[in-house]
């Protein structure tokens, strides 16, 4: 099987594109499930963020997977395939793998070396685990995308700025501290918008969503206020700054709501939410200063010196990971062959019991000692050099070579390199 990475980023299309194949949870869900029930396809994970849209896949064929998991993807998204294959990227085996780690480590993200991928990389592991649509291939590397960007984070200050999609659109829209804030939406995005404005000196944070009690168990674990969306209106009145994040598939905040509320003076409008939440003509209004997703793309969070200690930092980490999984590739061969081996010893070891009937049991058991002993000494050498080798580039030819001079049953090694879903535990 073959990582397959099929995917659309704020680096491969504008975010009105982004926003039509935006993905809420139940939406992901199903993409994951569809994509998994494919037949070249054994395990999926779906990777859904507000500037990204990625399919990852254990295939057996990569053209097959590629159409497969693009068909579905224009299906859920109802985006047509001519409109979106102009904009997807695709990533195979260990381009896949570089990849992943890339975006875990925060190389790919719109502000570079936010930290927030790393635990948007973790729920998607737990709900590919949950939905057991991840396996054994898939969660081998989602674990070790983890400890890459953990590392990234340890070893550099790519992250030393803590900035984030929230705090670089409200250092653009003019500052938070001393601002009566607003905040839209309950969710990851709400969450963190608000403990930042409350850690910044935002003189007041009040939280709105559609779902009441959620909004109250958002203000009561950080300490702000609570009301209904249908109060939004007056709120925006009482506020000078709002941020909105809400997964509405419409506008949620109009122009003529912002006007009245903004009403000429300084009025600072973060919209982070995809598709977008804000009418896009409330920038028209004076005082206004809206800020969008597609104004933050490309913000930097560490110095270029740390981009490109995160950049071998990857290099390093995939080579790694590409070399476990090639010695690992011979690990099937290698029991098949001694499964084998033990069949070929006891098959001889009953015809010796039918010639020589007079054997005791302690010579019997001598005997049987004595041909393991040397069949383990006949099959040691080889089965640790094509362990070794294996970990280089081109090694499983070693395994396939073993393969053919054994002649051992292709359904035995099959039988062993089956994949099997997990439900480990993430990193």
């Amino acid at each position: 099987m073959s990582y397959l990475v099929v995917g659309i980023s704020h680096r491969s299309a504008e975010i009105s594109v982004l926003e039509r194949v935006a993905l809420d949870p139940d939406a992901a869900t199903k993409l994951a499930i569809a994509v998994q029930h494919t037949p070249a396809v054994s395990e999926t994970a779906v990777l859904a963020s507000c500037n990204r849209t990625e399919v990852y896949a254990n295939v057996d064929r990569f053209h097959a997977g590629m159409d497969e998991v693009t068909a579905i993807l224009s299906d859920v998204t109802g985006v047509p395939l001519l409109d979106l294959a102009e904009h997807l990227y695709v990533h195979f085996e260990e381009g896949a793998v570089a990849h992943l780690f890339q975006v875990t480590a925060g190389l790919d993200s719109m502000i570079v070396g936010e930290s927030q991928i790393l635990g948007q990389v973790k729920e998607t592991l737990r709900v590919g685990q949950d939905l057991e649509t991840i396996g054994t291939g898939l969660n081998a590397l989602f674990q070790h995308a983890l400890r890459v960007g953990k590392r990234a984070r340890a070893e550099t200050g790519i992250d030393s700025a803590g900035r984030s999609v929230v705090s670089a659109g409200l250092e653009a829209v003019g500052g938070y501290e001393g601002r009566r804030a607003l905040v839209v939406g309950a969710g990851s995005m709400a969450s963190l918008a608000a403990q930042t404005l409350l850690a910044g000196g935002a003189t007041t944070v009040t939280i709105a969503n559609r779902n009441f009690d959620r909004a109250v168990a958002l203000a009561d674990r950080i300490g702000a206020t609570a009301i209904r969306l249908s109060d939004v209106p007056q709120a925006l009145t009482e506020a000078d700054l709002v941020v909105s994040c809400t997964g509405a598939r419409g506008v949620v905040l109009t122009e003529e709501m912002v006007r009245n509320a903004a009403d000429g003076r300084p009025f600072g409008v973060l919209d982070v939410a995809l598709p977008h939440d804000v009418d896009p003509a409330a920038a028209r209004q004076p005082g206004v200063k809206l800020v969008t997703l597609a104004d933050l793309a490309g913000t930097a969070g560490g110095t270029e010196h740390d981009i490109d200690d995160v950049r071998r930092i990857v290099a390093e980490e995939t080579v790694a990971f590409e070399a476990t999984r090639r010695a690992a590739s011979v690990t099937p061969t290698v029991v098949a062959l001694r499964a084998m081996a033990a069949e070929v010893v006891d098959a001889e070891l009953s015809r010796l019991d039918r010639r020589l009937p007079g054997l005791d049991e302690v010579q019997r058991a001598e005997v049987a000692r004595t041909v393991r002993r040397v069949v383990d000494k006949v099959l040691h050498t080889p089965t640790v050099r094509v362990k070794e080798l294996a970990a280089d580039p081109g090694g499983p030819t070693y395994a396939d070579a073993l393969r053919e001079l054994f002649a051992l049953d292709p359904a035995t090694v099959d039988a062993v390199t089956a994949p099997k879903t997990t439900g480990g535990e993430s990193a």
